[in-house]
């Protein structure tokens, strides 16, 4: 069995990269008032669109909703999520 210790600068490291790869994938920070960010977590969907979990997990299975995951977690894009309430990619 192979062996590796990890330090707490490798461990600073990886946060420090970590951070900056969902900073790409969310370039807008939370802000208070009407602005909406570009991407939401699985928490926030569910309560925008008012679904349970495994709803949500039904639209991302049949692909009815596009996600990025990231570390675990799952990002929603903002733009995608108004296109399903709008009932679709065309609109219709």
């Amino acid at each position: 069995m192979n062996v590796e210790l990890i330090t707490k600068d490798d461990l600073d490291q990886f946060k420090r990269e970590l951070l900056e790869e969902i900073r790409k994938h969310n370039p807008h920070p939370r802000k208070h008032g009407h602005e909406q960010r570009a991407w939401l977590k699985s928490f926030e969907v569910r309560k925008l669109l008012g679904i349970s979990a495994g709803t949500l997990q039904n639209l991302r299975v049949n692909g009815t909703l596009p996600f990025t995951k990231i570390g675990g977690l799952m990002y929603y894009r903002y733009e995608d999520i108004q296109k399903l309430m709008e009932g679709g990619e065309d609109g219709e």
